[in-house]
């Protein structure tokens, strides 16, 4: 049995659910989501939980048990609270703005990089903090790994873009020898 897949997601209040043959709603203040539910694994509403179950104990149908419980426990999440991401800015001159609703970034090319969201996320930028938010939590890390990808800490200087937190491992430089 999976440990994760035979726990219950919690509704908190003002979160909608509408169970159907393949797919769950989830509907709440913040949006709607709607998740897969695979063929073999059924989804059912009481008391405020949603109980996620499989029909046998076939390969495929274990191993997608628990994420399928863990996907609507996201999206419960996310419609109730929100996820969210940040990032730093670590560099001389490296700096982040908002341009509406687009991100502009100064990091060391000769040109500014301009970042377009997709529906549904938001970005804040502070200079060197940029936030990212929004209710699916797989596109909020897909567009902070997105725009971590356009200037990866190096282990050098330690200059670049990393999550909030993050410790990049330092390297020593090359070092001359004497008489060579």
């Amino acid at each position: 049995m999976s440990r994760i897949g035979k726990n219950p997601v919690n509704l908190p209040e003002g979160i909608k659910v509408k169970i159907e043959k393949d797919c769950t709603k989830v509907k709440g203040p913040n949006g709607e989501l709607e998740v897969a539910i695979h063929s073999g694994i059924s989804v059912s509403h009481t008391d405020n939980k949603l109980i996620v179950e499989r029909s046998s104990d076939e390969r495929k149908q274990r191993s997608v048990h628990g994420t399928i419980r863990q996907l609507l426990a996201n999206a419960v999440t996310g419609v109730s609270e929100g996820f969210s991401k940040e990032l730093e800015l670590i560099g001389v001159g490296y700096q982040a703005s908002n341009q509406g609703n687009r991100l502009q970034l100064q990091i060391g090319f000769s040109h500014d990089i301009l970042f377009e969201p997709p529906e549904g996320i938001s970005i804040t930028a502070n200079r060197t903090e940029i936030k990212v938010s929004g209710i699916d939590k797989q596109v909020v890390g897909e567009v902070a790994a997105k725009i971590r990808s356009f200037r990866k800490p190096e282990p050098y200087k330690g200059k670049g873009i990393r999550y909030k937190g993050e410790y990049v491992r330092s390297k020593q430089g090359k070092t001359v020898g004497v008489g060579e």
